[in-house]
C-alpha cells in the first residue's frame, strides 16, 4: 500500500478556491444510506482514537469546526458524513483501539470500521491517520491488512507533526513505515495547528476522485 503521492488535481470550486461543506448525517451501520447522497463517492478518514480526524477534516476542507475535535477518545462512536461541495462525502470514521472503552463497546466499533472499509460501494480512497508521536499499533497493523485486502487507495497520513522537531520527523517516519512495511516515502505529513500538508492533502483526496 502506498500513498498517492500529491499529483495536479482541478483547483476546487467556491470562495477562495474551496469547496462547500456541510455535516449530513450520523450512521450508526456500514451499509446504511446516506439521504440524497445517491452517486457520489465517499472518503473515509480512519484511525485510532485521539489521531486528530475530525482536527484533519477541518484541515482539508478549510474549515475551523465543521467537524469538532475533541480531546475525550472515543467520541465518535458513528460514522459521521460530511459532504464536500458536489464532489464526495467524507466520511469520520469511530477511531479504534481506546483502551478505556468496555469490551463491547471496542468490538462493536471495530466491526463498524470494518464493516465499512470492507464493505461499502461508494469508498474511493481512505486517509490512513497516524499519529506521528506514536508508534503503530496492532490495531493499526490490523487496518492496515484490511485495507490491503480490499484494494482500495490509500493515503498514509501523519498527523500532530508540529509536535514533532523537525530534527526527529525523519527517524520517526522511518520507524512507522518499517513497523507497517510501507514505503518510507509513502506518507504525508501533517498539522492542523500550522496547517502543514493542507494543500498536498486536498490534492490527493481530489485525485481519488478522478
Amino acid at each position: 500500500m502506498t500513498r498517492t503521492g500529491t499529483p495536479q488535481a482541478p483547483s476546487p470550486g467556491g470562495p477562495g478556491g474551496l469547496l462547500l461543506s456541510e455535516y449530513v448525517v450520523s450512521l450508526v451501520r456500514a451499509d446504511a444510506p446516506i439521504p440524497g447522497g445517491a452517486g457520489l463517492p465517499e472518503i473515509a478518514l480512519v484511525g485510532r482514537s485521539n489521531v486528530g480526524k475530525s482536527s484533519l477534516l477541518n484541515l482539508l476542507v478549510g474549515r475551523r469546526a465543521l467537524a469538532r475535535a475533541s480531546r475525550t477518545p472515543g467520541k465518535t462512536r458513528m460514522l459521521n458524513v460530511y459532504r464536500w461541495g458536489d464532489r464526495c462525502h467524507l466520511v469520520d470514521v469511530p477511531g479504534y483501539g481506546w483502551s478505556r472503552a468496555s469490551q463491547q463497546e471496542r468490538t462493536a466499533w471495530r466491526r463498524l470500521v470494518e464493516r465499512y472499509v470492507a464493505e461499502r460501494a461508494a469508498l474511493r480512497g481512505v486517509l490512513w491517520l497516524l499519529d506521528i508521536r506514536r508508534d503503530p499499533s496492532p490495531d493499526d497493523a490490523a487496518i492496515g491488512a484490511l485495507l490491503a485486502r480490499r484494494q482500495v487507495p490509500a493515503l498514509v497520513t501523519l498527523t500532530k507533526a508540529d509536535q514533532v522537531t523537525r530534527g526527529r520527523r525523519a527517524a520517526r517516519v522511518a520507524a512507522i513505515a518499517a513497523a507497517l512495511r510501507l514505503d518510507a516515502a509513502a506518507p504525508l505529513l501533517t498539522s492542523a495547528h500550522t496547517r502543514e500538508g493542507a494543500e498536498e492533502l486536498r490534492d490527493a483526496v481530489l485525485a481519488f476522485l478522478d
